[in-house]
């Protein structure tokens, strides 16, 4: 009877006991889950964006919130990245914090918007909200928030009302200080603003100081990328007026290697810049003391695109017009070998092997070359047809 007494109790307490683990082990999942839950719920929010940035905040002393909320906000490399060191592509933890790295960016783009304009969805900004997205552009050093600054300057100053006000706000400086970031989507953003900022003469006149630095990173840049793109159209819209033609004179040849090695893209926006220059009688001589690449001829002995043979003729064509052959004789003797003058010497060469392929090219183009051979042969060489 005692032993079967003592059994029992015995079993009593290994219940307790087993009880008490499970219970125990009950609780701790409980907590593991609302934690993790409000981890989960967090990154949730944060994907879809709702939501507002609380530390978009004014201006002066104002502090944005980097990648993750607990990493050090004092990091340097931030700056120059859009995704922090550890999202690494294929991984649960890169995945998640690349995308809250996204978020971030779009709930930045939004609060930037709503803190311009808290009380109107119109994307045209007032003078005092343009002070506030310039604000933004001078003090963050975050790539997100200075992409939608950049996009709401952007977009201002495609209204010729705004580039007044957004020069006496002083931000053509503000705006020209980005071009020395290394983040290219950020660089491509402050050219675009530049470019819209451009079609204006006051401002071309202030924006004319930056010209080299710009014509040196858009040669420089990655072929055909975003930000060399940017950077040709902010060149074309300086040299729409003679007036700052000149201080491209040293990289034209860089222009023709441009041209030469780019895609479609690169090539027209290339022609558009030369055509300003060629339409221009004073940068004749300049044109044609270029150095060009041996591959330019080469355009015309394959399909290239037609509209890109017919816009380089009419360069071609503005040169020889605005050279004036007989006047400068004396000089020609002083243009290189590989130079754009040596070039249109030997273009019969190029001119015969398309005259002479009746399935190369079609008419048109057959046409607009036989018509520019004689008449850079007239002006070319004209005691030669005596």
């Amino acid at each position: 009877m005692i032993a079967r007494d003592d059994c029992m109790g015995y079993a009593r307490k290994v219940g307790w006991v087993t009880a008490g683990l499970v219970i125990g082990a009950g609780a701790c999942y409980c907590i593991y889950k609302l934690t993790r839950g409000r981890k989960q719920n967090k990154e949730k929010m944060a994907e879809g964006g709702s939501g507002d940035v609380d530390d978009v905040r004014d201006c002066p002393g104002a502090r944005y919130n980097d990648w993750s909320d607990d990493d050090d906000d004092n990091s340097e490399n931030k700056g120059i990245v859009w995704y922090p060191p550890w999202a690494r592509i294929g991984t649960e933890a890169g995945t998640r914090a690349r995308a809250r790295a996204r978020a971030r960016a779009t709930r930045a783009r939004r609060a930037v918007q709503k803190r311009a304009s808290p009380n109107s969805d119109d994307t045209i900004l007032s003078p005092q909200e343009l002070q506030k997205v310039l604000c933004l552009v001078e003090m963050s050093e975050k790539p997100y928030i200075l992409e939608a600054a950049l996009i709401a300057l952007g977009n201002n100053a495609a209204y010729a009302f705004n580039r007044d006000i957004i020069r006496d706000l002083g931000g053509l400086p503000i705006v020209a200080k980005i071009l020395n970031t290394r983040d290219p989507i950020v660089k491509e953003k402050a050219l675009i603003v530049l470019n819209n900022l451009s079609v204006n003469a006051e401002n071309q006149r202030r924006l004319k100081i930056y010209m080299n630095q710009v014509c040196d990173d858009t040669v420089t840049s990655r072929l055909n990328s975003s930000v060399q793109l940017a950077g040709l159209r902010l060149l074309t819209n300086m040299t729409v007026t003679n007036e700052y033609q000149h201080m491209l004179a040293n990289s034209i040849s860089d222009f023709f290697r441009l041209f030469s090695a780019g895609n479609e893209e690169t090539k027209f926006q290339v022609l558009k810049l030369l055509l300003n220059l060629a339409e221009n009688p004073a940068m004749a001589r300049e044109l044609l003391r270029a150095q060009v690449p041996s591959s330019l001829g080469s355009l015309f002995n394959k399909k290239e695109n037609k509209e890109v043979i017919l816009k380089l003729l009419v360069i071609f064509e503005n040169i020889n017009d605005n050279f004036k052959w007989e006047e400068n004789e004396s000089i020609q003797n002083q243009f290189g070998e590989g130079s754009l003058f040596f070039f249109l010497k030997e273009f019969q060469v190029c001119a015969d092997k398309i005259l002479g392929i009746e399935s190369h090219h079609d008419f048109l183009v057959k046409v607009k070359i036989g018509k520019f051979i004689a008449k850079l042969a007239e002006r070319m060489f004209p005691k030669s047809q005596e």
